[in-house]
């Protein structure tokens, strides 16, 4: 393959200087002079000659590819559906698998040449497992899944009120207003590289090494952009939407700055609210203390348990932004209201072509995914103040 394409390349370049030999000795009646032509003739024999040995080593390569192909006959037959989608058969799992080490199967679920094949269930749920081992956005928010298109959410803008009535008085007409939210698909990707000799290996477990390196690529991009995302090719993050408390100080997180931002969050969302900060953050939470002398900061004493902050659940995210002029620092609330929406499933496609000259096997990953704050209310966040 690689002299092929070093053939290639000299034949190309061969050919361009022949051109512009040919281009710049004309005569003015646009012809060559007998000298020149033998030059010219001589050029063009050479790229003759060469595209005959690109042909002849083409031949030869497509010889030893069907040498090299498996002896076994592929699985042709439509696999039996056992679930809506027909991904969670097992029939379709294992083809799946065996397209992804090369094993050339019919898929009755998603088409190659319309951008890859649908995940199998059992992998899909694998894999968003793994998103969420690097996502905490996906640990505390709300995550659903959309068939097609926008999904449209109403919300209540205003609500309706009731009044005190005299004898014999009308009623007062009170309409409720209704909002609207939409959530979209923003497409994100992500490609890897694996030897051929790996996928050869029946002891190396492609499936779990796809997932857990999928899965790190993506959720670190998803949550960037739940966080602080500012809904341009991307979703819109909480801290973006969400309403703001004002710090007293540009560099110092007080007691009080805390209390404030706990209050000034409604009732009914701190039944369920949680803080969202970055881990420098947790650092100086730890050391403050109430009037009274005692930390806020609670240790779990359970590992899968968070810590607490107010006997509020804490959740570290690295994009949440650190302590500075006007930095949004803190964020608590019920984050049950920021909607992750994603778009179908999830696709993947074997690139056998790309890197074949290092005797590689691309395999890339692609996701449609959205996701907002529907009510700007059920999250408040504590901005530094400037100096």
């Amino acid at each position: 393959m690689d002299r092929i394409l070093k053939l290639r390349n000299e034949c190309e370049q061969k050919w361009e200087a022949a051109m512009a030999f040919l281009e710049n000795h004309r005569d003015d009646n646009d012809r060559l002079s007998p000298e020149n032509g033998d030059v010219f003739d001589k050029m063009e024999a050479e790229v003759t000659a060469l595209n005959k040995e690109i042909e002849r080593l083409e031949r030869v390569e497509i010889v030893n590819r069907n040498f090299q192909k498996p002896t076994t006959s592929a699985i042709v037959e439509q696999p039996q559906i056992q679930s809506l989608s027909g991904k969670g058969s097992n029939e379709y799992s294992n083809q799946f698998w065996n397209y992804i080490r090369g094993v050339r199967n019919d898929l009755s679920v998603g088409e190659e040449s319309k951008g890859g094949y649908l995940v199998p269930d059992e992998f899909h749920r694998q894999l968003v497992q793994s998103l969420e081992e690097h996502n905490v956005m996906r640990k505390i928010s709300r995550v659903i899944s959309t068939a097609s298109g926008e999904l449209q959410i109403p919300i209540v803008a205003s609500d309706g009120t009731a009044a005190w009535l005299t004898e014999a008085s009308g009623i007062p007409a009170s309409d409720v207003e209704f909002g609207q939210v939409m959530l979209g698909a923003y497409k994100l990707g992500t490609m890897i590289r694996v030897s051929q000799e790996l996928l050869d290996d029946s002891a190396f477990s492609i499936d779990a090494f796809i997932a857990k390196d999928f899965g790190r690529r993506i959720g670190v991009l998803e949550e960037e952009a739940f966080v602080v995302g500012d809904g341009n090719k991307k979703p819109t993050g909480v801290l973006t939407d969400a309403q703001t408390v004002k710090a007293a100080s540009a560099v110092d997180l007080t007691f009080d700055d805390v209390m404030n931002l706990v209050h000034q969050l409604k009732p009914p969302y701190r039944n369920q609210a949680v803080f969202l900060v970055n881990d420098s953050t947790v650092k100086l939470l730890r050391q403050i203390k109430d009037k009274n002398g005692q930390y806020l900061w609670q240790e779990s004493l359970m590992g899968a348990t968070p810590n607490k902050l107010l006997g509020y659940p804490v959740y570290v995210s690295r994009f949440m932004p650190t302590i500075a002029e006007n930095a949004k620092v803190l964020a608590f609330g019920d984050f049950d209201y920021y909607w992750i929406g994603d778009r179908k499933g999830r696709t993947f496609k074997r690139l056998d072509e790309l890197f074949q000259v290092h005797d590689q096997v691309g395999f890339k990953a692609t996701q449609r995914v959205d996701g907002k704050l529907i009510l700007s209310e059920a999250v408040q966040v504590l901005q530094m103040d400037s100096a």
